[in-house]
């Protein structure tokens, strides 16, 4: 699918103090991620905060980036540890417009390699739109690992996955033994030159929700430009750690807020960043030469 190529947006879910959801930061939003240049936007990835977000506000979420002026790619992350559960899911949710789902690995229940292909077989029969996979061993206690990857794409539904082991062996082998078709999008953002590299079409990024210059660095690598690549690379490696020190999204909401873009307030249980991580941050962005109030 050449609309998941490039850099997709693992978008926030902006709030207000209350927790509520601040609908004008998240046009400000759409609209920044936009202009910085991303390819197509992830609604309610884990960055967007899925766990307590309610069913009601993810409808919007959705039906505002299928609106906007734009017109980009939209993927909808639907996923979860109970298979009928996923399933209910996708029924009950207008997908009408939605270039794929996001569906993540399930979590908790550690599920066996044959339960985990049995659990994505049956939301890729269920699903009207295509299927991206989620691995993501280190939120999820879990790996999806390469011989089932590659069992479960050979199923004409499921188009991709999205890559976050870190494993750059496991990487390699489905890069090398995928299908025809069969995408290969990164989960960490600055390991993305090293995927592409061997075959990699793309990433959906945190990083993306701010800054232009992680873009500009990924559309260089996936034309070969390796020193506009070296030159990118340097000054965001300074900043990438802090924004997963408190987790995330905390450090790029953090970020976001001294952008200007939105406030740093998250739902329990996560909490905004400290004061100390804040200014950190403040810090770094100031070093990119970015404007940090």
């Amino acid at each position: 699918m050449k609309t998941l190529h490039g850099v997709g947006v693992a978008l926030v879910t902006p709030m207000h103090a209350d927790g509520s959801i601040d609908w004008n930061a998240y046009q400000r939003l759409l609209d920044h991620t936009h202009q910085i240049g991303v390819d197509y936007w992830v609604v309610q990835g884990t960055t967007g905060e899925s766990p307590t977000i309610t069913t009601e506000e993810k409808a919007r979420l959705l039906q505002i980036a299928k609106e906007h002026p734009a017109q980009k790619p939209v993927v909808f992350g639907i996923g979860g540890n109970n298979t009928r559960a996923v399933i209910q899911q996708i029924k009950n949710t207008d997908l009408s417009g939605v270039s794929a789902i996001l569906s993540v690995c399930p979590y908790y229940n550690k599920p066996s390699q044959e339960g985990l292909y049995r659990h994505f077989m049956e939301i890729a029969e269920q699903s009207p739109v295509p299927v991206i996979l989620y691995n993501v061993p280190g939120r999820t206690g879990c790996n999806l690992q390469a011989a089932t990857t590659l069992r479960l794409a050979q199923h004409p539904n499921i188009v991709a996955i999205k890559e976050a082991s870190g494993d750059l062996m496991q990487i390699m082998q489905i890069a090398v033994e995928r299908p025809k078709g069969f995408l290969l999008l990164s989960g960490d953002d600055l390991l993305t030159p090293a995927m592409i590299a061997v075959g990699a079409e793309g990433v959906i990024s945190v990083m993306a929700n701010a800054f232009a210059l992680f873009n500009d660095m990924i559309h260089a690598a996936l034309q070969g430009e390796r020193e506009k690549v070296q030159h990118a690379l340097r000054p965001l490696l300074g900043i990438n750690d802090l924004l997963y020190k408190e987790g995330n999204p905390v450090g790029i909401k953090c970020v976001l807020k001294h952008m200007g873009i939105c406030e740093e307030h998250v739902r329990l249980p996560l909490a905004a960043a400290s004061e100390g991580l804040s200014k950190a941050i403040k810090e770094a962005l100031q070093k990119l030469s970015l404007p940090a109030k």
